[in-house]
């Protein structure tokens, strides 16, 4: 053996060995997988959390173009700031820009589909008018890099462009509400815009070029437009190329200007890229699997998603405006939107807990504060402000679970205050004098989604009883323990559904359970749903109360075979039926703890075997390798924690359900240092079932782990076989 002596040396061997061996896993990343058909995700590039997502706008309207783009397309209205990932409904879209040819003007608004490529931080495409495109971006400023064929250049910069939730061709009516914008000199433009969409906001920006326009041009406004249309010409230099910066802020122009000059204070594109690159290496090198390149494909890809959103919204100095339109100081400068709760609170918010913990304090004091300026925690927020989507009131099982969890950066009687305020005080979709005077929604008081409110608000009280029992408030605990079991109350024991009843105690008849409804597009007593897939949703706080209603495990287990071999009749996308097996509908989110009941049964490796089929069915490596919205990253948190091999039925217990893992090996790094190994021995494509678990070295005779067990670190052990 030969010892090194030279200090420089080896220092400069470990720190070639430590290159190699850096997982680097941003490179396995496919930012188109979702991008065609349901998924609705973007190409674009964006930072974790952060509050831009530049890129390409195919249409601003139509629910396939929820987030702008749609892989298939190559029809281009330009390049926007702000999108979301995932939704099924449009907004945002902010400051669109279109680089232009003037002498192939014809042509601008095609490209070159074989040109188009996108990565971590990075995307770009050449237009067929010959203009290059790049994007990039920091957490608040986009930044475009255009390079033409010839000096003479054309920028068309559209502030009235945003992405439509209602749109009708016939009689569109204008986004933009009030604007005020200025040329403030040859290379700046900067302003304000007020919108009317899916939510009402307002957004500032300052955009910037790298050399000066000689002209602008301003266009004639169109019927119902508040906000102008400009084209800027530029006589370029040798180089040919334009670069843009565009700042963004809730706040005011002051703000943009200021995360402008502290995010990127000058003009190397290409270092922006490489910062955006690491920035996400953080998270992403978080969970390393040994798995084959599809696979790290897909699970890397479903964690970008994930970190995606909740995005801050607060200026680097920390201001923002918050839900009653008033600036405020964020707390630790984080002011968190994009909460996709009704979606994010079954597993994705549980994941962010595991994966990225330094961010859920500030998630939890976003909604408190929220809950301060508006009396009610928040349903949905876009830009800060409440579109009020969907039913339940979920941010309360997302405060129970991080108190459950052991995380204190928030006022833990605060937070149990403002569940019971939410939960006591009627506001947007929950009307508690109706609720509590019944027992239940009755179908003839409430113009639809009845038993799917009474379920859904049934997991919530559970949710504020069990806070209050933790803080020592039994009054509360044993009132809203009381209300969490209404759900008995819609049981009609002959079909053995949750059935919708009148004011009378009357069933609606006809009742058909294979019938889905939804609000926008067929109203009934359920939402994006029918009555099968709505049977389990008590069974998230109330699985014992569930199999005690059917009359005992073996009928349960009788009842989950058969909603996953009853076959769904002319199952209809936009009702929430797609990705089917059987009534199981892997596109959208009521199914998704659905598999994991089979751990409740005598059955578990039954559902072991469909979580296989799921994963390997319903999800792949290519573009419209998305069945179903990714609704802010619940879709990719569903494939991240069921390959990892655990799911929670309930999201704010603590408890993960074991499923089946479905790699060999996976490394969870955990922000306090530790590590948590999962290892499933004689895993295959053939053995993809588990009977017995181990905690390091223990056998586990339990059904799930807990998320302090997890962040204890350690070794989970399956042991594989094939029946």
């Amino acid at each position: 053996m030969v010892f090194n002596r030279n200090p420089l040396l080896s220092f400069f061997l470990l720190l070639f060995i430590s290159f190699c061996f850096a997982q680097n896993n941003y490179r396995y990343v496919n930012v188109f997988i979702g991008t065609e058909g349901t998924g609705h995700t973007f190409p674009g590039p964006s930072m974790p959390f952060g509050m831009v997502q530049p890129g390409p706008d195919n249409k601003d309207h139509g629910w396939n173009h929820t987030s702008g783009y749609q892989y298939k397309d190559t029809l281009l209205l330009g390049f926007s700031q702000t999108r979301f990932s995932g939704t099924g409904i449009n907004e945002m879209g902010d400051v669109l820009l279109l680089p232009i040819n003037p002498k192939k003007e014809n042509l601008k608004n095609g490209y070159y589909k074989n040109t188009e490529f996108g990565k971590v931080g990075y995307y770009t495409l050449t237009k067929k008018d010959d203009v290059k495109v790049e994007l990039t971006c920091s957490e608040r400023v986009a930044f475009h890099r255009y390079t033409f064929p010839e000096k003479e250049a054309k920028v068309l910069l559209d502030l009235q462009h945003g992405l439509h939730f209602v749109f009708d061709e016939s009689n569109p009516k204008g986004l933009v509400v009030e604007s005020d914008v200025k040329i403030e000199n040859s290379t700046t433009i900067s302003g304000y815009c007020a919108t009317q969409n899916w939510v009402n906001r307002k957004y500032f920006f300052t955009l910037t070029f790298d050399q000066p326009f000689v002209s602008s041009q301003l266009l004639e406004k169109k019927a119902n437009e508040k906000a102008p249309r400009y084209f800027l010409d530029f006589n370029l230099n040798d180089s040919k190329e334009l670069k843009v910066k565009i700042a963004l802020s809730s706040v005011s122009v002051a703000g943009a200007k200021l995360n402008r000059q502290t995010e990127i204070p000058n003009w190397d594109f290409d270092a922006v890229v490489i910062r955006n690159k690491k920035a996400w290496d953080t998270y992403l090198n978080r969970i390393d699997i040994e798995a084959p390149q599809k696979q790290k494909e897909i699970f890397y890809t479903s964690l970008y998603h994930l970190f995606l959103q909740p995005s801050n919204i607060a200026d680097v100095d920390g201001k923002y405006r918050g839900v009653n339109d008033q600036i405020a100081l964020a707390p630790n400068k984080e002011y968190y939107s994009t909460l996709s709760i009704w979606d994010i609170y079954r597993g994705a918010f549980p994941l962010l807990q595991i994966v990225a913990p330094e961010k859920v304090n500030g998630i939890i004091n976003s909604m408190l504060i929220h809950h301060k300026a508006k009396g009610f925690l928040p349903i949905w927020t876009a830009w800060g402000q409440d579109n009020y989507c969907m039913i339940g009131n979920h941010a309360i099982p997302m405060l129970l679970s991080a108190y459950q969890n052991g995380f204190t950066g928030f006022d833990k009687n605060e937070a149990l205050k403002a569940m019971v305020e939410t939960s006591t005080k009627s506001h947007i979709n929950s009307d508690w004098e109706l609720y509590t005077q019944y027992g239940y929604y009755p179908f003839d008081k409430l113009d639809n989604e009845a038993v799917s409110r009474t379920l859904e608000s049934g997991y919530d009280d559970w949710c504020v009883a069990e806070m209050a029992r933790k803080l020592g408030s039994k009054k509360i605990a044993t009132t809203f323990f009381k209300r969490a079991l209404y759900y008995q109350n819609i049981f009609d024991n002959e079909t053995t559904f949750f059935r919708g009843k009148d004011t009378k105690g009357n069933w609606r008849s006809p009742f058909n359970p294979l019938q889905a409804t939804s609000p926008l597009n067929n109203p009934g007593d359920y939402t994006e749903a029918n009555a099968w897939q709505y049977f389990w949703t008590p069974a998230q706080h109330d699985v014992n109360g569930v199999i005690k209603l059917l009359g005992g495990k073996a009928n349960f287990t009788k009842k989950l075979n058969a909603f996953f071999t009853t076959e769904a009749e002319n199952p209809n996308k936009f009702l929430g039926q797609e990705a089917m097996i059987g009534q199981y509908a892997h596109g959208n989110e009521p199914s998704h703890h659905i598999l994991y009941l089979y751990a409740f049964t005598n059955e578990p490796k039954t559902g072991q075997k469909y979580i296989h089929k799921v994963i390997n069915e319903f999800h792949n490596n290519t573009p419209d390798g998305m069945i179903g919205n990714d609704d802010c990253g619940q879709m990719s948190a569903w494939y991240l924690l069921s390959t990892l091999g655990f799911y929670p039925v309930n999201p704010a217990n603590g408890e993960f359900i074991f499923g089946s893992p479905q790699i060999k090996k996976a490394i969870l790094h955990l922000k306090n240092g530790k590590e948590f190994k999962i290892e499933a021995n004689n895993y295959s494509n053939e053995n993809s079932v588990n009977e017995n678990r181990f905690l390091n070295g223990s056998k586990i005779a339990k059904s799930f782990i807990t998320y302090k067990e997890i962040m204890a670190g350690g070794t989970l052990t399956f042991e594989m076989t094939n029946n």
